[in-house]
């Protein structure tokens, strides 16, 4: 995005922001309750952009008042004026950046919590060791950030203490602006303990980030969804055994398959597995409105298959590297107790100069 281009964008916010505080202080709008707070709502959004954009205009006319003293006579104001030339141009240049982030459209549901489905690819036990690995690291990296929540919603699991599938919600401010790059297919590659020779072999396990959705966003109706119940055998010991507390749902339409049994009550695990089927049946729905280009960027699973993946984590050579922006870790043990946060950040700025560049264009 060019500059020109910008300040033009800029000079109608700043427009619409005056407009706003115009109408705000109306009397013909002070008796419409609703609208001042419409009004104040789109004022507030803006106001950073705007409070920024003043502040650069201001370095822009102390950098042409620099410009004009070099020109002085006086030796002293001369070199005064370079020194005050030099501050304000570092200013600018800062402003600048910032008002190119601050014009980036931002993902409206980054602020959601997320539920998360982790699968055993390819690999066999392997891949379903290692799904529960990552739910481990996943688990850790809500525990280290304020306010976090996790909860279990479904389980697979293998015989030896790994995961078919295992489902489990995040709940914290921003868990979707967070995790969202974790989806897809993550490859691993070792020596399995059950190997005797000693062979590295490789195995997948995919990952889906979905943020949770209102219901208002998207309308299920019950009539297309089969609903059983089953004895859980989840938390709550022999109480959980005696009562069919968990469900399954089949929304037939799709043959979108939910089942949740984290909950004590049915009541509870009903709602639980409506807040999934909701969030894949809108992530489908999504996924199939954008474009080809942006579909096949951000496809959220792929097969499953050795060839496909985001990020391989070879603990023979203690690496993890993440395919997509090309970044190495060589400290694998701490990547596994979710120390992530390297990629991510390098992830999210991946995708704001990707998202600045497609303004420009």
């Amino acid at each position: 995005m060019d500059t020109q281009r910008m300040l033009e964008g800029l000079d109608l916010l700043k427009g619409r922001y005056d407009e706003l505080t115009r109408l705000m202080s109306d009397p013909e709008t002070a008796r419409n309750y609703e609208k001042i707070a419409e009004y104040a709502k789109d004022r507030a959004e803006l106001q950073e952009s705007v409070e920024t954009y003043r502040d650069y205009r201001s370095a822009l006319d102390g950098i042409e008042e620099a410009n004009e003293m070099l020109g002085d006579e006086d030796p002293d104001i001369r070199e005064m004026a370079q020194a005050e030339l030099q501050t304000l141009m570092d200013r600018r240049e800062a402003l600048e950046e910032r008002l190119r982030m601050l014009l980036v459209p931002k993902d409206p549901r980054d602020e959601r919590n997320v539920i998360v489905e982790i699968r055993a690819g390819a690999g066999g036990d392997e891949a379903g060791l290692f799904a529960a690995e990552l739910f481990r690291l996943y688990t850790r990296y809500a525990e280290a950030q304020p306010k976090w929540k996790t909860q279990l919603i479904s389980e697979n699991r293998t015989g030896i203490g790994g995961f078919k599938e295992v489902v489990f919600s995040i709940e914290g401010k921003g868990a979707f602006s967070r995790l969202k790059f974790e989806s897809g297919v993550h490859r691993v590659q070792r020596v399995p303990s059950t190997e005797s020779s000693g062979r590295i072999h490789t195995s997948t396990v995919t990952v889906a980030v979905l943020p949770e959705v209102d219901p208002v966003e998207i309308d299920i109706n019950m009539k297309d969804v089969e609903l059983t119940t089953y004895g859980s055998s989840g938390p709550g010991g022999q109480h959980m055994q005696k009562n069919d507390t968990a469900v399954r749902m089949v929304y037939k339409p799709t043959g979108t398959v939910v089942t949740c049994e984290s909950e004590r009550s049915l009541t509870q695990n009903k709602l639980r597995a409506m807040g999934v089927l909701r969030a894949r049946l809108y992530e489908a729905e999504r996924q199939k409105q954008v474009s080809d280009l942006e579909e096949a960027r951000r496809s959220q699973v792929g097969s499953g298959q050795r060839s496909e993946k985001i990020r391989t984590y070879n603990f023979p050579q203690n690496r993890v590297t993440d395919h997509r922006i090309g970044m190495t870790s060589h400290n694998l043990p701490a990547v596994m107790e979710g120390d992530i946060d390297d990629f991510i950040e390098s992830l999210a700025l991946d995708e704001q100069t990707r998202r600045l560049s497609e303004i420009g264009s």
